[in-house]
């Protein structure tokens, strides 16, 4: 009977360590990930209000959709962005970590102002940019856009979400 137990202990172990072996050896496949449309956005000038760009948004609130952003991409369209939304209005600091294009961030405060904005962000660059002051949403869009728009701290944004 003891053999028996050792004997199956044995073939456990082997089998054990084969598995192991066999999952090192495995690559792990993901897909890329495509733009979702939950919103719209429009930017606006702060002293008349005229409207500099509108765009298609996607939202990020949770944990795990604010640490992942635009992550795992290759690209985004110029009528497209991502919106962050916050629960508390505070300095936020943003990277570029796994994103694959350069973008600006622009963030923005409470009172849905521009606040700053990080300017043509490196991909895949782990330095911290932090906002000029406190922050409540955070949009992401393609490098350049915002200097093409004419965007400044004080303009202003406000957004829908799509019925879902």
């Amino acid at each position: 009977m003891k053999r028996r137990w050792i004997a199956a202990i044995l073939v456990g172990m082997l089998l054990q360590s084969y598995s192991c072996k066999d999952n090192k050896e495995k690559k792990v496949l993901t897909r890329e990930v495509t733009f979702k449309k939950e919103g719209a956005l429009t930017l606006m000038k702060k002293e008349t209000d005229s409207v500099l760009a509108q765009l298609d948004i996607e939202i990020a609130e949770s944990d795990y959709e604010t640490q992942i952003g635009l992550m795992y991409r290759k690209s985004m369209q110029d009528d497209r962005g991502m919106l962050f939304i916050f629960k508390k209005e505070e300095p936020k600091y943003f990277y570029m970590k796994n994103t694959e294009f350069s973008i600006d961030i622009i963030y923005l405060n409470s009172k849905k102002e521009v606040v700053s904005i990080a300017k043509n962000a490196k991909p895949f660059d782990n330095t911290s940019l932090p906002s000029e002051g406190p922050a409540q949403y955070v949009l992401e869009v393609n490098a350049g856009l915002s200097d093409r728009w004419g965007l400044e701290a004080g303009d202003k944004f406000d957004y829908t979400r799509d019925p879902n």
